[in-house]
């Protein structure tokens, strides 16, 4: 092929790329658009009193349908716990403290229940992060249209019925009209239809307790991982001063 004709043929090219491209992130675009705005999860990974606080959670109102088979009772050590408070307070689906926190619940009965078995919840954190999962939490409301009679922003059609309602409540969705960039808007809000016997500040703390529990398990030992990259980082800092003089006497005949 001619280099003329290679130069044309790269011209023609480039917009067909351009095309392409489009093309591919458009429905990336569509769907980033109809999702909600996540707010951020007020969480903090350092806080161990609100890890223990959400493995409280997790253990009394999810493990009794979802697994987390990745993790071991015995890696609660590393929020403060001792063996014997895991055992006393935690550890009611196992013997040992070794063993995943796995549920009674089959898989197949779970199916036939829930239409499908509850995901394993070892590593939702990092699947979902954690703002999807604090406003999933925030997000059930009453749908008498639904085999369970729930549904969630977030989560549309969720099969999953909201099994901490009665300490947010019941809410109710709303549908309001706005002005927005492109013409008027509806905008997907929920209010409390019925309170629990939580308020709205003290449920939102709960499920940012639960979220920063479930940022820990799917990660434990992500604290020390840091710790020992800023011990690194600090060493090699100290250790760069004497190789640099090092070198400089090295290389002063040289230079």
């Amino acid at each position: 092929m001619k280099k003329a004709s290679v130069l044309r043929f790269a011209a023609r090219l480039e917009p067909m790329k351009a095309v392409l491209l489009f093309c591919l992130l458009l429905p990336v675009a569509a769907a980033n658009a109809n999702e909600p705005k996540l707010e951020e999860a007020p969480i903090d990974t350092r806080n161990v009193v609100s890890i223990q606080r959400g493995a409280q959670v997790f253990v009394n109102y999810c493990l009794s349908c979802h697994s987390a088979t990745a993790m071991r009772y015995n890696r609660l050590v590393d929020i403060g716990l001792t063996p014997q408070q895991i055992k006393d307070n935690l550890m009611f689906a196992a013997d040992k403290p070794g063993a995943p926190m796995t549920v009674a619940m089959r898989p197949a009965d779970a199916k036939e229940w829930f239409g499908v078995a509850p995901p394993d919840l070892s590593v939702a954190a990092r699947a979902r992060g954690p703002d999807w999962l604090y406003a999933y939490l925030r997000g059930f409301y009453r749908d008498d249209s639904t085999p369970t009679g729930w549904n969630n922003l977030v989560f549309p059609n969720v099969g999953m019925p909201h099994v901490l309602w009665e300490l947010q409540g019941q809410q109710a969705l709303k549908m309001q009209d706005r002005k927005g960039e492109h013409g008027k808007e509806h905008v997907r809000t929920l209010t409390i239809a019925t309170p629990g016997t939580m308020n709205a500040r003290a449920y939102d703390s709960l499920a940012a307790d639960l979220v920063n529990y479930l940022v820990f398990m799917g990660e434990p030992a992500r604290q020390s991982r840091i710790q020992i990259g800023y011990a690194v980082l600090i060493f090699l800092g100290v250790l760069f001063v004497p190789i640099y003089l090092l070198k400089q006497d090295y290389w002063k005949e040289v230079h």
